[in-house]
């Protein structure tokens, strides 16, 4: 595995492969590696011929009163991770080399509507960073391939919806939360629960698994589903920031239209943020009636 912290040395190695006709998938992450981030590049290695993983934590997509200082950096160990899974390239570059003329200078770009609804409703901002970011990484690397965890699903659907809408030419692959045997979705933030916190956690998925079986055995009264969840949440010890049934395709209201509903949930257990989210497809149109209620 090579690593490289320009953009010069990274682009003239990929500029090899290429030249040898070898295909590139991309995993950007922010490190502190887990399980969930090695399943990506397991997918990865199904889909290309040659593995690129950036680490880099992006100081534009966190707010003000954040985690930034405090997000966990373990690249030694990071390294020793990717390498057993076959990595070819790591791209680690420092904020200097990503933002050169500092980030209020560089260019954003900006995803309208999915950016502003659910996470992006409490933290402004935080998806135009990321869509910048990434957007950016996908210059530099010029992936055939990007592969993206589900459990930010609203992170996903923008980006998918970025590539679409500029017409990138990358594929963007969705991989399925890993998770602990007690269903708590692998997240590099679980480091910050205290161990009372952890045996909480759980809960989060539980309510999120609940409110799924409710609505595929008839349940149509969403704001009722909605509101219960929450108030099992703060029974729980945690502070809801939302719980909300959605759209799956457009994260929006559920229509007659609908095919498939995301149910989607962030809460604070502690300092510890944490986000989750479940789906379900739903009946034909015209069996499922009652779902389209609310």
């Amino acid at each position: 595995m090579r690593t490289y912290e320009t953009i010069a040395q990274l682009q003239g190695a990929l500029r090899d492969f290429r030249q040898k006709g070898l295909t590139v998938a991309f995993v950007p992450t922010m490190g502190n590696l887990h399980e969930g981030h090695l399943d990506l590049v397991r997918r990865a290695r199904t889909r290309c011929d040659i593995i690129v993983v950036s680490i880099f934590v992006n100081p534009l997509q966190f707010g003000p009163n954040e985690d930034l200082d405090a997000y966990p950096r373990t690249l030694a160990a990071d390294k020793e991770k990717l390498f057993r899974e076959g990595t070819h390239v790591l791209y680690a570059p420092g904020v200097e080399e990503i933002y050169p003329e500092g980030m209020a200078a560089h260019t954003h770009v900006r995803v309208p509507d999915l950016s502003e609804t659910l996470c992006g409703s409490s933290r402004p901002g935080h998806f135009d960073g990321v869509t910048t970011i990434v957007s950016k990484l996908f210059n530099i690397v010029q992936p055939d391939v990007a592969v993206f965890g589900e459990k930010d699903f609203q992170q996903l659907s923008i980006i998918r919806k970025m590539v679409s809408d500029l017409r990138m030419p990358v594929e963007i692959v969705g991989v399925a939360t890993a998770r602990d045997e007690d269903g708590l979705a692998k997240s590099s933030r679980n480091g910050y629960l205290t161990r009372a916190q952890r045996e909480v956690a759980p809960v989060l998925h539980q309510t999120l698994l609940s409110c799924r079986e409710a609505i595929a055995c008839g349940f149509d009264n969403f704001l009722q589903l909605e509101s219960h969840a929450r108030m099992q949440l703060l029974q729980a010890g945690f502070e809801p920031d939302y719980f909300e049934i959605r759209d799956a395709r457009s994260l929006r209201t559920v229509t007659e239209e609908t095919e498939e509903i995301a149910i989607l949930a962030a809460a604070r257990l502690g300092k510890t943020r944490l986000i989750d989210n479940v789906r379900l497809a739903l009946n034909p149109v015209s069996d499922w009636g009652m779902l389209a209620e609310h």
